[in-house]
């Protein structure tokens, strides 16, 4: 499967998109700067760190090495980075049709799909060789198995196919878990498991939260995210379900690691929050609301407050309890 693509790139077009206002010719190099910044969506690489560095903790059953640290994180970031510039460029079509992604870099022609291939082709490759010559070879080629499941199974087939995509292709998030693990052990091992079925069912009910506040978008750019082709009742009961799924995967943590008293406490009472708010969403379907009315992204945000609150507490664990 190829992406449409989305023609020449005109210079001055170019610039009046980027610097409005300004004189026909190249755009500043601050311009350009954050255009090749935005392809690598930032936003999501901070939720992919917050799932790595905790995991480091726990792997070290204290403060990991800083200098280890800061190698494993700088090496995400590129190889996320590579990852989340690669699927703009295949996914550049559906970005034009979205009014959620229509400013993307590519949609804009801020920077054509060659330059941003390269780029992310590059950062690839920078990111595994940073990886496995600073940190270690496994975790480099976690790396790279976690972009390749990305851009060739979730982008390239399961996206635009199945309203399963986010279910299975959300497997490559889990990845970031198992990189700071093996950042501190360098070996694989059973106790970051549970913190890896965690994201795997996470991701589903997040997604599709912000899928039925853009439905209308996914619709029209042909993606069948579960809200295009299911009724609001079915997806809401489908974040019930895997919510619950997450909150028990994170209990499974405690006897898994094993740890101390400090996570089961507090993954405990954010699994309670967040189910609470998962059966609000549900309490509003069958009240009759509907579209925006429903405020799915009520409970986005608060998906995104509990990943970020439970890996904190899988740091903070064995700081207090061991």
């Amino acid at each position: 499967m190829a992406a449409v693509d989305s023609g020449p790139v005109h210079s001055g077009s170019v610039e009046r998109d980027l610097h409005p206002g300004a004189p026909a010719g190249r755009p500043s190099w601050r311009d350009v700067v954050s255009a090749y910044v935005a392809l690598t969506k930032p936003r999501i690489i901070e939720l992919l760190l917050v799932t790595t560095v905790p995991v480091m903790f726990l792997a070290q059953g204290g403060v990991p090495n800083l200098g280890l640290v800061l190698a494993t994180v700088l090496g995400g970031i590129l190889a996320a980075g590579s990852a989340n510039t690669l699927n703009c460029v295949l996914d550049r079509d559906i970005d034009e049709r979205m009014r959620r992604t229509r400013r993307r870099p590519l949609p804009r022609h801020a920077v054509s799909p060659r330059n941003a291939a390269m780029f992310g082709l590059l950062l690839g490759l920078v990111a595994t060789l940073w990886l496995g010559l600073l940190v270690n070879w496994l975790s480099a080629l976690l790396a790279l198995a976690a972009n390749a499941f990305y851009i060739l199974v979730y982008t390239m087939v399961l996206k635009r196919r199945t309203a399963q995509n986010i279910v299975w292709g959300g497997i490559a998030g889990c990845f970031p878990v198992a990189i700071g693990w093996t950042a501190v052990r360098g070996s694989l091992d059973w106790a970051p498991l549970a913190l890896v079925l965690v994201v795997f069912f996470w991701t589903p009910p997040h997604t599709w939260t912000l899928a039925m506040r853009y439905r209308e978008d996914y619709a029209a750019a042909g993606v069948p995210m579960l809200p295009v082709v299911a009724t609001e009742r079915a997806v809401a009961w489908q974040v019930v379900a895997y919510s619950g799924a997450t909150v028990l995967a994170s209990l499974a943590l405690w006897p898994i690691a094993p740890t101390g008293w400090f996570y089961p406490v507090a993954a405990a009472v954010l699994g309670a929050l967040v189910m609470v708010e998962a059966f609000a969403l549900v309490r509003r379907v069958a009240r009759g609301q509907s579209g925006p009315a429903l405020r799915p992204m009520r409970f986005f945000h608060w998906s995104n407050l509990y990943l970020a609150l439970l890996f904190v507490a899988v740091a903070i664990d064995p700081l207090l309890t061991r």
